[in-house]
């Protein structure tokens, strides 16, 4: 028995080795991309904290009258 699945696997090796190269290949694809999404999800999320904080920023150096005054105009618009 152990001699037919050594000529067996004499035999299938390039096919064997093939299928494992194909899914490190398919696994690396994978994580690639996965990779690329979290970097592309990374910038927008920087540039919305960016944008927040611009926001911030500019409530806090008005007075208080003057932003329920904006705030006024742009909840009708």
């Amino acid at each position: 028995m152990s001699a037919f699945l050594a000529a067996l696997v004499a035999q299938l090796w390039p096919y064997l080795l093939a299928g494992a190269a194909g899914l490190v290949a398919l696994w690396r694809a994978y994580a690639m991309g996965k990779a690329k999404n979290q970097a592309k999800q990374d910038a927008a999320d920087a540039a919305a904290r960016i944008e927040g904080q611009k926001i911030d920023d500019a409530v806090a150096g008005r007075a208080l009258g003057d932003n329920r005054g904006r705030l006024g105009e742009w909840s009708k618009s």
